[in-house]
């Protein structure tokens, strides 16, 4: 009897630990509607062994059949480390389904098993946003440099503001907003210049066509949208954006050409380099930046950092065209999840995908090329958490599958299906920074949580050796003894159907390769099958990389007139 209160106390303790690894369910949200993309989140408390897993299934509200998406991602409660503010995120499983039609309701079915109790299902309904765009029959005013102003003002939800050839300096948007599906248009033609254009504040307003030798202000901006204009920047400027708190939200930035100043040179490049201006910057929830062509400057598409970010969440990056950034080809920093960089076109540029940090995740980096790059195509600093890599491609000098952060682990990292080729790189560093001696793979930094495998890893004319968290390796036979990458395929650049020259040395500037693969090669039909991701694959499994072999390029860059997200020729082949 004398043991009794301890048996007690032992069971009550291994009761207390159970509860805390079983799951109790709380709230579903869908944050942010975007075009083509719809997150979920599903808030909890428990599973402190992380193994409580969350699938997904959806359609179309007018559907029958469901169709399988990727499984939601765990992502357990958190904060930053070394920012100013310190960011928080809940605890919950929180994903994205991708690719869907515009200004369409969607279903999805949410099933969450956890083999230590909290068994539940979830039903909810979102609707993707419309794209933004002039209303049919809206009248048409024609303007002048000098009316512009007393029109804008005068403006009426679903006006059409057609400019003149001219000079129209420097213009803000008077408060003259419009109207969701009745919009206050901006439009020229052709020839209609400024200096700088502002939409501080404003809902519903568009502007398309213009030629801006500055910048354009989103600052405060909501269901907004600039569309096919060419913005020239130069110093230190941004061109498009809402560049710090506010931000924008729910705003479109589509087929625009922005150019900066920065050359592509070794002095320019990095951090410290001697280079400015951000081609499209911008802080704020679900703003979709796609088919723009940006090139020659610091960062190209970049979020806020710190104290200037506002709600950086469900924000979409998606064929855009980035030639030349002397820093950071896309700069997700900070992303608060359900952040979508897809389908990007990267060549020159120091970095090409940085998450420093991510917040929690998901951020997802799917099918983004790129070529001659001259630090690292993954900067994971800050110790970021939540980062999805899925069917990238890269050939660059120094190491391939690169991540150098040696003091700062990365976690709750997924890697699959990746297509990584390093190289020789003399020893040379660029902006001060060194680029990896050329092995296939360098991720010193992996966190106890991180997952990689599927990948297709090579070095051209270099021995094959690396590593990836604790793991090294001296051969391809032991990188594939795991504990990652048990599934790896060794490649090189006989696996694209078109002569890939490899880029070194990578000054001047290259054009941009063509990196499909070849019919047969080692890539082909070796990736590992992965949910609303790769459903269109041609063969036995998915290629391994940002194509499949065979299939049309993607666009990337701006689109013809009248062709957007919500017609035949622009639309992914979505459900």
């Amino acid at each position: 009897m004398k043991r009794l209160p301890v048996l007690i106390a032992v069971l009550a303790l291994s009761g207390a630990a159970a509860a805390e690894d079983a799951t109790t369910p709380s709230d579903v949200s869908t944050p942010y509607p975007t075009i083509t993309n719809l997150a979920v989140e599903w808030r909890i408390q428990g599973d402190d062994n992380l193994n409580g897993v969350v699938t997904v299934r959806f359609r179309r509200a007018d559907e029958k059949d469901w169709h399988e998406g990727m499984p939601l991602r765990r992502t357990p409660a958190g904060k930053s480390k070394g920012t100013n503010p310190t960011f928080e995120w809940d605890n919950k499983h929180s994903g994205s389904i991708f690719d869907l039609r515009p200004d369409t309701e969607y279903e999805f079915a949410l099933k969450l098993a956890d083999p230590d109790g909290g068994a539940a299902e979830r039903t909810v309904r979102v609707r993707t946003r419309a794209v933004l765009r002039a209303a049919a029959g809206a009248p048409a005013k024609k303007v002048t440099p000098a009316t512009l102003k007393d029109a804008a003002a005068a403006a009426k939800p679903g006006d059409i503001l057609l400019l003149e050839p001219g000079d129209y300096g420097d213009f803000a948007m008077p408060a003259a907003d419009g109207a969701p599906g009745r919009p206050v248009v901006i439009r020229s033609s052709g020839g209609a210049k400024f200096t700088g254009v502002s939409l501080r504040g404003r809902k519903f307003v568009m502007v398309e066509g213009l030629t801006v030798a500055g910048s354009i202000n989103l600052m405060g901006a909501e269901e907004c949208a600039v569309r096919r204009c060419a913005v020239t920047v130069a110093g230190k400027s941004f061109g498009i954006g809402a560049p710090g708190r506010p931000g924008a939200r729910n705003c479109y930035i589509a087929d625009n050409g922005v150019a900066g100043s920065t050359p592509w040179q070794n002095e320019a490049m990095g951090a410290n380099g001697k280079n400015a201006g951000e081609g499209i910057q911008i802080t704020g929830p679900g703003n979709v930046i796609c088919f723009n062509r940006v090139t020659g400057f610091r960062d190209c598409l970049s979020t806020m950092e710190d104290r200037g970010v506002a709600d950086q969440l469900c924000v979409d990056m998606y064929n855009n065209d980035i030639y030349s950034g002397a820093d950071d080809g896309i700069e997700a920093d900070f992303a608060q999840g359900n952040c979508r960089i897809m389908r990007n076109r990267l060549t020159n540029c120091f970095t090409g995908l940085s998450s420093q940090p991510g917040l929690g995740g998901p951020t997802y980096f799917i099918r983004n090329v790129m070529y001659n790059l001259t630090y690292a195509p993954f900067k994971l600093h800050r110790q970021s958490i939540g980062d999805v890599f899925l069917h990238n491609t890269v050939v660059k000098i120094g190491d391939g599958m690169a991540c150098f952060s040696y003091s700062e682990p990365f976690d709750f990292t997924l890697f699959r299906n990746n297509l990584c080729i390093g190289g020789p790189s003399g020893g040379q560093k660029f902006g001060g920074y060194g680029c990896g001696p050329g092995q296939p793979a360098f991720m010193v930094s992996a966190g106890t949580h991180c997952s990689f495998d599927y990948d297709a890893l090579g070095s051209h004319g270099m021995p094959f050796r690396g590593r990836i968290g604790q793991q090294r390796f001296s051969s391809f036979e032991e990188l594939v003894k795991g504990p990652f990458e048990r599934n790896a395929v060794l490649a090189d650049l006989g696996v694209f159907a078109q002569p890939v020259a490899f880029p070194e040395p990578p000054i001047p500037e290259r054009p941009t390769p063509d990196l499909r693969p070849r019919e047969g090669s080692a890539v082909v039909d070796r990736g590992e099958r992965i949910p609303n991701v790769n459903d269109d694959f041609r063969g036995k499994a998915p290629d391994i990389g940002a194509y499949e072999a065979g299939q049309p390029l993607p666009h990337y860059g701006p689109r013809p007139e009248g062709v957007d997200e919500s017609t035949a020729a622009a639309a992914p082949a979505a459900p």
